[in-house]
This record gives structure tokens, sequence and C-alpha cells, in this order.
């Protein structure tokens, strides 16, 4: 019988996202847009990361960040100032899924966030303000609380949850869209190594 850590995975690589986005205290920026753009490629089958895609968006409509969108993810002025906008930056992440062998069909590859929000309304939204097509392989992910659940038996709150319960030690600072990657990675792979077959479970159509 196969050791539960080495069960096959109906996946070969998990992309793991988090992205921060313009916000403030009261009322969100309209449109609010994507500023942080992460996505770690997770091995499936040596559950190792890699490859990184990490780049930094300058918004369009509402270039001057927030005191409280700094203070909640850490972005500063300065690190978005003279960055790409998105059109530019999914341009280049097209670019890296092509370079990692992410869009060859016998690649078997799906995204992986803590919740839904970042592929159902996050980018789908600002694509439609920009009046972008959003490449298919943005309609399915998988959202790791509901996988957590799966497992657990209890729906997580969120990504510190998992964390303690799983007794993972966070690393880096909560709302940095790159250190949430890690976090939610470790989240992945301790799942994976109690034997948890990770199936789709977000569409962007239902």
């Amino acid at each position: 019988m196969q050791p539960k850590s080495s069960m096959k995975q109906n996946f070969d690589f998990f992309l793991v996202l988090d992205f921060e986005a313009t916000c403030d205290k009261v009322a969100q920026p309209n449109p609010q847009e994507i500023i942080e753009f992460p996505v770690l490629k997770v091995n499936a089958t040596t559950m190792k990361v890699d490859s990184i895609f990490h780049q930094y968006v300058r918004p369009q409509f509402h270039p001057q960040l927030t005191t409280f969108c700094t203070e909640l993810t850490g972005i500063i002025q300065a690190m978005v100032d003279n960055q790409p906008h998105l059109p530019q930056v999914l341009q280049s992440f097209h670019e890296w899924m092509s370079s990692e062998g992410l869009l060859d069909p016998k690649t078997k590859s799906i995204f992986v966030t803590c919740g839904d929000w970042d592929l159902k309304t996050m980018l789908p939204k600002q694509c439609t303000f920009l009046e972008l097509s959003l490449q298919p392989y943005f309609t399915q992910w998988i959202n790791i609380k509901k996988s957590y659940a799966d497992v657990t038996s209890v729906f997580p709150k969120g990504m510190m949850v998992m964390l303690n319960n799983l007794n993972l030690k966070h690393v880096g600072r909560h709302h940095s869209g790159i250190d949430d990657c890690h976090n939610i990675a470790n989240v992945l792979i301790a799942l994976m190594q109690r034997g948890y077959i990770f199936k789709q479970n977000g569409n962007l159509n239902s």
C-alpha cells in the first residue's frame, strides 16, 4: 500500500495565488485594482516550490495608495510606482506560464487560493473594467478552505486558523501577497502529506 503522502494527485502542479489590491478602511476604491501579483508553482510530486512569479502592479485609476492599504499589506508607494499596469503584468504572467511548461495540454495544473475572492471577484472584475479578456486558465481553481474542511470537517475562517490547527508556523507578514502564498503552500503541502487528493472546487461560471 502506498504511503499517504506519495499518493498521486490529480494535478502535476499547484499554482498558489494571493492577490493584494487597493483598499481603504471605510469604502473600497472603485474600481479596486490588483497591486501585488504573486504565484508559487508547487510540484505535486516533490511537494516543493519549483518556481515563483512575483510582480507589483501600478494601479491605473487610483495610483496613490491609501495609508490603510500600506498598513495592511506592507506595500509602500515606491513599490508600485514605475511598475507595469495589469495588462502588461498579465502578459508577463502568460509568458511565465509558457516558459514553465504550464500551457502544455499534457501538463495538469490548477490555481490554489485561500477563498474565492481572487479569481471569482477581483481579477474578473478588473479585467471587465479594463476590457481585457480573461485567460481560460483563470476560470477554475481550488479554494483551500474547502479542501481543509474536507479533511477536518470544519470550515476555517481564514489562513491563520488553518496554520494554527495544522501546527504550522506563520512565515512573513500577513497580507503580504508573496508571504501569504508561502503560508498557503505550507497548508497545501500539509494536507497532501495527510493523504488528501486535491480536486477543483472553484469555478468562475458557478
